[in-house]
């Protein structure tokens, strides 16, 4: 009897290593190896700024990651169910204001006080003032999205757009994170010819989106390898002194890009400008030391998404802001590790002196007054 228990522990053991080894997975890893990860010192200070965080209920509803203000300085969030909530502007009396029916993400005002929504489920979206949606646009040179963003809109009305990727929806991100292959794009939506195309491709995961207050370039954030680019529209800081000529209208870096921060101690998700002086980051989780030793090795990937979801790599409950420059450079440095700490930022909105956060892992909004 004991000698047969043993046989049927190891022939359980032997499928689940079997398995382990050798069950198909969607994903096709690609090798890559990330720098060290900085030390949380320097810029990157440990501290405790973020503990004031005051919260907002929008009521029953969970991850209200994409957030917007309007005109009126009334508060708008997207929760994991579809539904666009409004507060007023002292954060109070929660209204649902629109259904997707999908998964809203970043959002933003336009001109007209149109709100323009990346949903990840439905693309490009247009909600009018009365809660009307219109489908901007769902896919680009041929591709469809699978993972609509995040998104910020020119002077001119052009509306910069993240597909997070092309081949993974939302509900499985963890798969795109973890096979880390270039499926994501910026793109740009004219709305007076209607017509998507791609600005910057092969990003993994493709996510913040940014136009800086002069115009003369377009921020995009590749969560999957901890940096920021900068993308440019118009002439460059550098250039002003340039005469621009009618044959090149944008200016000579028009369409070129570089990295505008690299290395970060966090994974980046949401980007917004404050329309004067500063770009604020949101870094959802602090980096992740087994992710990064995992990275150089595409088969250790397929066996960690083999596992329980329990056992694999998740975002860690800690706040982390960071204030940038025009250049790139750290100018502030907001964090809260501690248990009640408003966690996993997934975007950040500057509007009359406060700090309004949108969140992956909390059920409420946030909001931090700037000293």
């Amino acid at each position: 009897m004991f000698k047969r228990l043993v046989l049927i522990v190891l022939l359980l053991l032997a499928a689940v290593l079997l398995y382990l080894l050798l069950w198909p997975v969607p994903i096709s890893p690609a090798a890559w190896t990330p720098a060290d990860a900085p030390a949380l010192s320097g810029d990157y200070e440990k501290n405790s700024r973020l503990e004031g965080v005051q919260r907002l209920s929008l009521g029953p509803g969970f991850a209200p990651e994409g957030l917007a203000i309007d005109s009126e300085s009334r508060i708008y969030a997207g929760l994991d169910d579809g539904r666009i909530m409004r507060l007023q502007a002292n954060g109070t009396r929660p209204e649902v204001f629109a259904n997707t029916q999908g998964r809203p993400l970043g959002m933003k005002f336009d001109a007209d006080g149109n709100l323009i929504l990346a949903d990840a489920n439905k693309g490009l979206l247009s909600i009018s003032r009365d809660g009307s949606i219109t489908v901007l646009s769902t896919q680009a040179d041929g591709v469809p999205f699978r993972c609509t963003n995040d998104l910020d809109i020119a002077a001119d009305g052009t509306i910069y757009f993240t597909d997070a990727s092309s081949k993974y929806p939302l509900s499985n991100y963890k798969a795109d994170i973890l096979e880390h292959q270039p499926n994501g794009r910026l793109l740009a939506y004219d709305p007076k010819t209607k017509l998507t195309k791609i600005i910057l491709s092969h990003l993994c995961f493709a996510n913040g989106v940014a136009v800086s207050p002069d115009q003369s370039f377009v921020l995009v954030v590749e969560t999957g390898k901890y940096r920021v680019h900068r993308v440019w529209l118009n002439q460059g800081p550098t250039e002003r002194g340039i005469v621009q000529s009618r044959n090149w209208p944008h200016g000579p870096k028009y369409g070129r890009s570089d990295i505008f921060i690299d290395n970060l101690p966090g994974f980046p998700d949401g980007l917004s400008s404050n329309d004067k002086d500063k770009f604020w980051l949101a870094l959802v989780a602090p980096r992740d030391a087994t992710l990064d030793k995992l990275l150089p090795y595409p088969f250790l990937r397929k066996v960690v998404y083999r596992l329980p979801k329990f056992l694999q790599p998740a975002p860690k409950r800690y706040s982390f802001v960071l204030g940038l420059d025009p250049n790139g450079r750290v100018v502030d440095n907001l964090q809260n590790g501690s248990p009640q700490c408003y966690a996993q930022i997934a975007n950040v909105v500057e509007h009359q002196g406060a700090l309004y956060f949108g969140s992956i892992g909390e059920s409420a909004l946030g909001r931090f007054a700037l000293r």
